[in-house]
């Protein structure tokens, strides 16, 4: 028997999406907000499918078309299971920062907390140095600072940089999360 790949569809619920693909849903989520469903993070609308949350905005029939595009291309981007990667976009963001803060040279703390409803919430931090606790990561030519207790949910995870009207900021793809709230901003194991 093939197994049929979950795809993005106009007829699915935001919230259906988001809970379908945890490990995607901070960028899922922020792609449907940059195409104008404001109300993702709130809550409001997860019950809306997507068809109905863009023609609620007023968006076209090619304007769903786009984004149920850009969501499945975002499920179809390959992951490195075997270590935690900073795409080129994240990694220029950081180092126009640390440019900014006058901490050249400093390396990215990754880690979580307790938040949310769903758990955990990631958490990025400068770090000038590695702690007795941390493992280390190269990618972009930055230093990812990881304590060792947290090793094995994070691996896989790709840190990037989104920027758009409704909203700029890190996100994260973790292929280990298993759930996610209905805003994307938290996640379970």
């Amino acid at each position: 028997m093939i197994k049929e790949e979950k795809k993005i569809h106009r007829q699915l619920t935001i919230e259906s999406i988001l809970s379908m693909f945890p490990y995607k849903a901070q960028r899922l989520s922020q792609e449907i907000t940059n195409a104008g469903l404001h109300c993702v993070g709130c809550s409001a609308a997860t019950w809306e499918t997507l068809e109905q949350g863009m023609y609620s905005h007023g968006k076209s029939d090619q304007e769903i078309d786009y984004l149920v595009g850009c969501l499945n291309a975002l499920l179809e981007e390959k992951v490195d299971r075997s270590t935690i990667t900073i795409t080129p976009r994240a990694a220029k963001k950081y180092l126009s920062v640390l440019d900014q803060e006058g901490k050249q040279g400093w390396g990215i703390r990754f880690d979580e907390r307790m938040s949310g409803c769903n758990g955990f919430e990631y958490v990025l931090d400068y770090s000038e140095k590695v702690q007795d606790d941390d493992d280390v990561i190269t990618s972009q030519g930055i230093e990812i600072h990881i304590k060792r207790s947290m090793w094995e949910r994070l691996l896989g995870s790709e840190i990037d940089y989104i920027d758009g009207l409704q909203g700029s900021g890190f996100k994260i793809s973790n292929p280990n999360v298993k759930s996610s709230c209905g805003c994307g901003s938290s996640h379970g194991y």
